[in-house]
């Protein structure tokens, strides 16, 4: 394969200082965005993958073969081409690619370069010796293009990579059957422990509060047209500083010691660092530094406490381990509280001051009681009585309505008869009657 990317190179450079002799300075076949995108596959090439670089959020390019045929990032064979798009570049792998002048159509950034490597792998840091649990370790990975590393802008949204643990399940370590479980990702995005983004350098920072014991790294890279993986054998071991919080004998002293226990055989006691933060309940932080040990086993006390409540203690250590390895250690948290005193038992005074003062209050509540009943009956009669006047006096009232009624139903009866008698009474005149007589005599 060495063979083949040095003869692939030359042809490359003989292609372009023969079709180019005018050109001032020899540009070399990768650097295709200064000849439109164009570039030449010799016929001894086997596969192929092209690193584009777009403009941010622009299409995928467009792949022109020799014969002129097109390939899109949606349509071209599958058995041959694997194809990867991403906001800022395209991974394009292909297998057996014709020979002769490839074109790509799209937004290529001026000036860029399009890599065309034969062959992708990855390099990945291998994990030190001894590791220890709660440990801050940075390490970084690489795509590897041709044994070189590839950088390409938004390379870091284009491969997934995972870092998992693999118990090797021995009956004797804390990790027996743990099984596997993954515990970072590399990004290179300038965050966290990453220094720079989009340099290529991938950085992790592994979560390794994980059970002690023999496991096997697997660290993975995929996408769709690349699935690499690097695997390495390594023992997480105990933590070599341990912190514990002793009790006082009067609990509700306020003043707590710690005890420090140093693994000499692990890390070097005199390059051994200790900070403390003591977090109370009213929310004050209070830091403490520990750099003076009396051997192995150190006892330290912390400041008093005087605020009744809960306390947490993070803690944290910096140490070299005897083969001159400079760690960072995340120790576990600490609690502890101080709980106000019970106040004294009560004198026999006290005591009787206390019985005469509820029998005042349970007098002075049953006198309220009985005056709030009063009240209460008072209130209710006078409501019957104001109750009662209001129905007598609707009584009379109705009473003195319907007297009335009937005087005036008696009076319109009588004026009825008197007009019924007065219809009846016989009004012809008496001269009408003489002449009647005079006539029949």
């Amino acid at each position: 394969m060495t063979r083949k990317v040095y003869i692939f190179t030359a042809f490359f450079i003989c292609y372009f200082v023969f079709s180019h002799a005018a050109v001032a300075d020899v540009l070399l076949s990768k650097h295709a965005s200064e000849l439109k995108n164009r570039f030449r596959i010799d016929h001894m090439v086997d596969s192929m993958t092209l690193l584009i670089h777009r403009e941010y959020g622009s299409a995928p390019v467009i792949i022109v073969r020799p014969d002129g045929s097109k390939w899109y990032v949606n349509r071209h064979p599958p058995e041959k081409v694997t194809w990867m798009e991403g906001l800022t570049g395209d991974m394009v792998t292909i297998k057996k690619p014709m020979p002769g002048p490839w074109q790509l159509i799209g937004q290529v950034v001026e000036g860029s370069v399009i890599d065309k490597v034969t062959s992708l792998s990855i390099d990945v840091d291998p994990f030190p010796q001894p590791l220890f649990q709660g440990e801050r370790l940075k390490l970084t990975a690489r795509l590897l293009g041709d044994e070189q590393k590839v950088r390409l802008p938004g390379l870091d949204f284009m491969i997934n990579w995972t870092a998992r643990f693999i118990s090797e399940s021995n009956s004797a370590d804390e990790n027996f059957a743990a099984g596997t479980f993954i515990v970072g990702a590399y990004r290179d995005n300038g965050e966290a422990l990453d220094e720079r983004p989009d340099d290529g350098v991938f950085t992790t920072d592994l979560d390794l509060e994980q059970p002690w014991g023999d496991y096997t790294l697997q660290v993975s890279a995929k996408n769709a047209v690349i699935d690499r993986q690097y695997k390495q054998k390594f023992r997480l071991s105990p933590q070599p500083i341990k912190v514990d919080l002793l009790t006082p004998e009067d609990p509700n002293s306020g003043l707590w010691t710690l005890q420090i226990l140093i693994d000499t055989e692990q890390v070097k006691i005199n390059q051994t660092h200790l900070e403390a933060n003591i977090l109370g309940p009213t929310g004050k932080r209070v830091p403490i530094t520990i750099s003076q040990f009396d051997g192995a086993d150190t006892r330290f006390s912390l400041p008093k406490v005087i605020d009744f409540g809960s306390y947490d203690l993070k803690l944290s250590a910096v140490t070299t381990t005897l083969n001159g390895r400079e760690i960072v250690l995340s120790l576990p948290d600490l609690f502890f509280n101080l709980v106000q005193p019970p106040e004294p038992p009560p004198t026999a005074e006290e005591l009787a001051a206390r019985a005469e003062a509820i029998a005042k209050e349970q007098e002075q509540q049953a006198k309220d009681k009985a005056i709030l009943l009063m009240l209460s009956i008072n209130g209710g009669l006078i409501l019957f009585g104001i109750v009662v006047l209001l129905v007598l006096r609707k009584r009379s009232n109705l009473k003195k309505a319907l007297a009335a009624t009937e005087a005036r139903l008696e009076k319109e009866v009588r004026r009825e008869k008197m007009l019924l008698e007065l219809d009846q009474i016989d009004l012809t005149m008496p001269e009408d009657n003489e002449e009647a007589s005079a006539q029949k005599t």
